[in-house]
């Protein structure tokens, strides 16, 4: 059964009163449906989608700020619900955060359309059921009643919805975000991150920095070796040694067991080189990527990694000055520290029901928002086991916990309520 949107949908109820005469969603698995219908795949825009949720904002009297990237194809979108007697306090509050793009559909079996919502049983599936649109469209649901709470000078803390473009392919749009709201001198108290975590609470994640390495040899005929420089031998002496070094920060002793993997890692994820067996390779490529735990910083790994690649080159060059190995830096995302979150995390603990504590080994946007001065925890509908896979999904449940959760945290920044 798909879902279908009509434009007579309407509800009674205070919260969507004001949305109610226009055509859009009133429902979160209908918000969903409308946003998994938009094909935001990090590779195409997002203005579609961005554009929509501009109109729908727009209509509940909100000015809606865009930050776009170089292109101008894709545009994060932040808006804010003031607070306050004469609902003009901007400052402060609380950020409601959730990325845009999905990752691609090439080449996964699915059993439906993936840009077409459907329900089975008690799932919706769809890319981006559960990364992340289904925290996007619970946030939307709530968003007319938290506009009514502010025109009746009810709000007592602001509400920021923050929505980017190309996290899945390096967080690249949140940075946008943040240097807006901080040149409009805005200072959020807290953010979170809707990432699907079956709505328990994330409170630390690990970096993320992603390395491209290329060895450049020298060719020669096989059987004259000495008068080539072998790129794939220098390049496997170069891995060897990540390998050992990954080893070597697994047995740390101050590694951290509250994570999900305790330790820092190491990892080589793709390497090519040659042309033919008789030829002695002139160029090798391989990438890693290094996944810190919060206290642990790049440098500690990337230096002793460096300090190989110059004793490597200098041993290539003795045969060959042309020869060499670069190392580039691809992706870099920041830990999520839980360090100055302890207020928002007994916040959380209190509307959840669940005190437990979770740390996770993948990245988010939430690390830039830390590394920005603003508290972040992550809290969303779903699991992360369907992330990224065909068929993606979110049970129905889900959704309506986040429901319930957000109408709870709106509760918690309302006067008399």
């Amino acid at each position: 059964m798909t879902i279908t949107i009509s434009n007579n949908d309407t509800n009674n109820s205070n919260e969507n009163m004001l949305a109610s005469d226009s055509h859009y969603p009133t429902q979160s698995i209908d918000w969903l449906t409308r946003l998994i219908g938009f094909d935001t795949v990090s590779r195409h825009s997002n203005l579609a989608l961005i554009e929509d949720v501009q109109g729908y904002c727009e209509q509940l009297g909100l000015s809606v700020d865009l930050t776009f990237n170089e292109t101008k194809n894709k545009a994060n979108l932040f808006v804010t619900v003031p607070a306050g007697k004469n609902s003009d306090a901007v400052n402060g509050g609380l950020v409601l955060s959730g990325h845009t793009d999905v990752v691609p559909v090439d080449g996964q079996d699915w059993s439906s359309e993936p840009f077409s919502a459907i329900i089975r049983g008690d799932k919706l599936y769809g890319r981006g059921a559960c990364d992340m649109k289904g925290f996007i469209a619970c946030t939307l649901t709530m968003l007319p009643k938290a506009v009514q709470l502010s025109k009746a000078g009810k709000l007592n803390r602001p509400l920021h919805l923050a929505f980017s473009f190309d996290e899945e392919v390096g967080c690249l749009g949140a940075p946008l975000i943040l240097a807006d709201i901080k040149a409009r001198g805005i200072t959020p108290d807290y953010c979170i991150v809707g990432e699907p975590t079956n709505m328990t609470m994330v409170v630390a994640h690990k970096g993320i920095a992603v390395y491209r390495c290329r060895v450049h040899g020298k060719s020669a005929h096989s059987s004259l070796t000495k008068q080539g420089v072998n790129a794939i031998s220098y390049a496997s002496r170069l891995v060897g040694y990540v390998d050992n070094l990954a080893e070597e920060i697994s047995q740390r002793e101050d590694n951290d067991d509250l994570f999900d993997v305790p330790y820092s890692t190491l990892s080589v994820g793709t390497i090519q080189g040659g042309t033919a067996t008789n030829i002695v390779p002139n160029l090798c490529e391989f990438t890693f990527d290094y996944r810190n735990l919060p206290h642990m910083n790049q440098e500690e790994v990337i230096t002793p990694i460096k300090a190989k690649i110059t004793d490597l080159t200098k041993q290539m060059q003795k045969r060959a000055p042309e020869t060499g190995i670069e190392l580039i830096q691809e992706e870099s995302v920041p830990a999520m520290t839980d360090s100055d979150s302890a207020e928002l995390q007994q916040l959380i603990a209190a509307l959840t029901g669940d005190s437990k504590r979770h740390k996770v080994a993948y990245a988010t946007e939430g690390g830039q928002f830390t590394n920005s001065g603003i508290p972040t925890i992550i809290c969303g509908p779903g699991s992360i086991e369907q992330a990224h896979k065909a068929d993606e999904f979110v049970a129905l449940s889900e959704i309506a916990r986040c429901d319930g959760f957000l109408r709870k945290l709106l509760d918690s920044c309302t006067v008399g309520e």
